[in-house]
Protein backbone atom coordinates (compact mmCIF):
# COMPACT_ATOMS: atom_id res chain seq x y z
CA UNK A 1 0.00 0.00 0.00
CA UNK A 2 1.22 3.48 -0.90
CA UNK A 3 2.03 5.69 2.10
CA UNK A 4 0.56 9.12 2.56
CA UNK A 5 3.08 11.89 3.09
CA UNK A 6 3.10 15.25 4.81
CA UNK A 7 5.44 17.63 3.06
CA UNK A 8 6.78 21.15 3.44
CA UNK A 9 7.79 23.30 0.48
CA UNK A 10 10.06 26.32 0.76
CA UNK A 11 8.74 29.01 -1.59
CA UNK A 12 10.79 31.56 -3.52
CA UNK A 13 9.46 34.37 -1.27
CA UNK A 14 10.79 32.57 1.84
CA UNK A 15 7.41 31.28 3.03
CA UNK A 16 6.57 27.64 3.73
CA UNK A 17 3.68 25.58 2.39
CA UNK A 18 2.57 22.40 4.15
CA UNK A 19 0.43 19.76 2.46
CA UNK A 20 -0.18 16.03 2.20
CA UNK A 21 -0.37 13.59 -0.70
CA UNK A 22 -0.21 9.93 -1.63
CA UNK A 23 1.89 10.79 -4.72
CA UNK A 24 4.48 13.36 -3.72
CA UNK A 25 6.31 13.35 -7.06
CA UNK A 26 3.10 14.20 -8.94
CA UNK A 27 1.95 16.71 -6.32
CA UNK A 28 5.31 18.51 -6.34
CA UNK A 29 5.13 18.72 -10.14
CA UNK A 30 1.66 20.28 -9.87
CA UNK A 31 2.99 22.91 -7.43
CA UNK A 32 6.07 23.63 -9.53
CA UNK A 33 4.09 23.93 -12.78
CA UNK A 34 1.47 26.20 -11.21
CA UNK A 35 -1.40 24.00 -12.34
CA UNK A 36 -3.71 25.19 -9.55
CA UNK A 37 -4.12 28.94 -9.89
CA UNK A 38 -5.66 29.53 -6.45
CA UNK A 39 -3.02 27.46 -4.62
CA UNK A 40 -0.81 29.26 -2.09
CA UNK A 41 2.29 28.33 -4.08
CA UNK A 42 1.06 29.64 -7.46
CA UNK A 43 2.71 33.07 -7.16
CA UNK A 44 5.52 31.78 -4.93
CA UNK A 45 7.32 29.55 -7.43
CA UNK A 46 9.76 28.00 -7.79
CA UNK A 47 9.35 25.82 -4.73
CA UNK A 48 11.75 23.41 -3.06
CA UNK A 49 10.79 20.27 -1.16
CA UNK A 50 12.45 20.59 2.25
CA UNK A 51 10.62 17.99 4.36
CA UNK A 52 8.45 14.91 4.00
CA UNK A 53 7.24 12.27 6.42
CA UNK A 54 5.24 9.11 5.60
CA UNK A 55 2.06 8.02 7.37
CA UNK A 56 0.01 4.86 6.99
CA UNK A 57 -3.33 6.60 6.48
CA UNK A 58 -4.62 9.79 4.89
CA UNK A 59 -6.24 10.74 8.20
CA UNK A 60 -2.89 10.60 10.02
CA UNK A 61 -1.20 12.64 7.29
CA UNK A 62 -3.99 15.24 7.30
CA UNK A 63 -3.83 15.51 11.10
CA UNK A 64 -0.06 16.07 10.92
CA UNK A 65 -0.51 18.65 8.14
CA UNK A 66 -3.02 20.60 10.23
CA UNK A 67 -0.77 20.46 13.26
CA UNK A 68 2.31 21.67 11.36
CA UNK A 69 0.33 24.48 9.70
CA UNK A 70 -0.36 25.84 13.18
CA UNK A 71 3.31 25.93 14.12
CA UNK A 72 5.55 28.96 14.16
CA UNK A 73 8.16 29.48 11.46
CA UNK A 74 10.93 28.64 13.95
CA UNK A 75 9.29 25.36 14.90
CA UNK A 76 8.79 24.39 11.23
CA UNK A 77 12.44 25.17 10.53
CA UNK A 78 13.51 23.02 13.48
CA UNK A 79 11.39 20.17 12.09
CA UNK A 80 12.98 20.61 8.66
CA UNK A 81 16.44 20.37 10.30
CA UNK A 82 15.30 17.34 12.35
CA UNK A 83 16.23 19.36 15.45
CA UNK A 84 13.91 17.52 17.83
CA UNK A 85 15.24 19.26 20.93
CA UNK A 86 14.23 22.66 19.51
CA UNK A 87 10.87 21.33 18.30
CA UNK A 88 10.20 20.09 21.83
CA UNK A 89 11.43 23.31 23.43
CA UNK A 90 9.25 25.44 21.13
CA UNK A 91 6.25 23.21 21.82
CA UNK A 92 6.75 23.69 25.56
CA UNK A 93 7.25 27.44 25.24
CA UNK A 94 4.06 27.84 23.18
CA UNK A 95 2.11 25.89 25.80
CA UNK A 96 3.53 28.12 28.56
CA UNK A 97 2.72 31.25 26.57
CA UNK A 98 -0.90 30.15 26.09
CA UNK A 99 -1.80 27.59 28.78
CA UNK A 100 -5.50 27.64 27.86
CA UNK A 101 -4.67 25.88 24.56
CA UNK A 102 -2.23 23.40 26.06
CA UNK A 103 -3.17 19.84 25.23
CA UNK A 104 -0.12 18.10 26.62
CA UNK A 105 1.20 17.47 23.11
CA UNK A 106 4.82 18.13 22.31
CA UNK A 107 4.16 18.76 18.62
Amino acid sequence: MKPFLVYILHCVDGSYYTGHSDDLVRRFAVHEAGEIRNCFTYYRRPVELVFSQPFETREEALAAERQIKGWSRKKKEALIRSDWATVSLLAKSSNVANPSTSSGRTG
